[in-house]
């Protein structure tokens, strides 16, 4: 079986599941019990929030772990808004992941909050001019995705977070995809909040991170026993917040020297599917996208054929986001990049990690022709 779905969850790396075993085994205790075993997973969570900041280029008080990206964006656009709500006005683009729309339309029906929405390109990127017309001196917060998880389109952040800093607002990333591609220096990125997802990096599921400058105010979504600097309470799970860690850290120091096989391959095999299958079209930016991700249109077909018969063919893959699945409705994001609804629900999805070779991308590019030959009828299926 060939894997390329990676952008819907990756493997756990060994490294992982081998710096998380002892605190899931001798090392279990409870980090705010004051007794040996509480101190020993206390300092390994310190240890863990000292690893991420290090690899996000803040201080460990700016990070807060979470159950994933979704939590994370919930807390950060729900405990920003609700801390300094301004004037009541958000603003983001027309491509972002449920977890970040779900939570600005819950602001806006229960909290009162305005949603300004910035159209896209037709490859998927914000407009400067669109963005800057949006904000004004008032706006709460501006939500903005690194990299799209359905296209791959990356978003120029730091050129985005000056537009804000103009404005004086505050600029929100979701950077789920982009945690093991592209860089996460804060500074650098010049953004007040970022959320990041463990499974999309080599550490289980149920982990993530939210970075949050140490001058934003949050209010917090969950209280309790005020752990996490009053952030989130509740029992912190070391084992995950470890797992977390170690991942990040692997896949950021794995980054340079990664990117350029993947990108070899991303080209490979969208050169090759244009050429060889009559009408496809790549949706995303042709080259401001993720170095792992290739998306495609295959009109004349349903994506969820092709993916059957990919997967009969051994390559396992997805139509689009994981978050969306077992819906009817054509992607949002694909209806943003103006792809009308027909063609919309033809979108299949390729993905990988870097353990993925050039023979899998070499198979996988031709089957890929074949079956979407199979679906269309014009030859039998192999």
């Amino acid at each position: 079986m060939i894997y390329l779905d990676a952008a819907a969850t990756a493997p756990v790396r060994q490294e992982v599941l081998t710096a998380m075993w002892p605190l899931l085994s001798s090392e279990f205790g409870n980090p705010s019990s004051n007794h040996s075993l509480g101190e020993s997973a206390a300092q390994a969570l310190t240890v863990a929030r000292k690893t991420s900041a290090t690899v996000l280029g803040c201080r460990p008080s700016e990070i807060t772990f979470t159950s994933g990206g979704t939590e994370a964006n919930n807390l950060a656009l729900k405990g920003i808004a609700l801390a300094t709500p301004r004037d009541r006005h958000l603003v983001t683009s027309a491509i972002e992941h449920p977890a970040v729309l779900e939570s600005l339309d819950y602001l806006r029906r229960f909290h009162g909050f305005r949603i300004t929405v910035v159209p896209v390109s037709p490859t998927g990127l914000v407009e400067p001019d669109s963005l800057t017309a949006a904000l004004t001196p008032g706006t709460t917060l501006c939500s903005i995705m690194y990299a799209n998880n359905e296209v791959g389109t990356v978003q120029p952040v730091r050129a985005l977070a000056d537009i804000c800093a103009a404005s004086g607002v505050p600029l929100h990333t979701d950077a789920v995809q982009a945690g093991a591609w592209l860089p996460l220096t804060v500074a650098e990125l010049g953004v007040a909040a970022l959320t990041l997802s463990g499974h999309k990096l080599g550490a289980p599921k149920g982990t993530g991170l939210l970075y949050v400058a140490g001058r934003t105010r949050v209010e917090p979504l969950i209280h309790g026993g005020g752990q996490e600097r009053g952030r989130r309470s509740g029992t912190e799970n070391v084992a995950g917040a470890v797992g977390f860690a170690t991942a990040l850290a692997l896949a950021q120091g794995e980054r340079v020297a990664a990117v350029p096989a993947a990108t070899a391959q991303r080209d490979y095999l969208i050169n090759h599917v244009l050429d060889t299958v009559p009408g496809a079209i790549l949706t995303g930016d042709p080259g401001q996208r993720l170095p792992n991700l290739a998306s495609f249109c295959f009109p004349g077909t349903s994506g969820e054929s092709v993916l059957l018969e990919l997967e009969r063919r051994g390559v396992v893959c997805s139509s689009g986001s994981a978050c969306a699945a077992g819906s009817d409705e054509p992607s949002a994001t694909l209806l943003a990049l103006g792809i009308d609804g027909e063609t919309a629900q033809t979108a299949v999805r390729f993905s990988w990690t870097t353990s993925t070779t050039e023979r899998d991308i070499a198979l996988t590019a031709r089957a890929v022709s074949a079956a979407v030959a199979a679906v269309r009828g014009l030859g039998r299926p192999a």
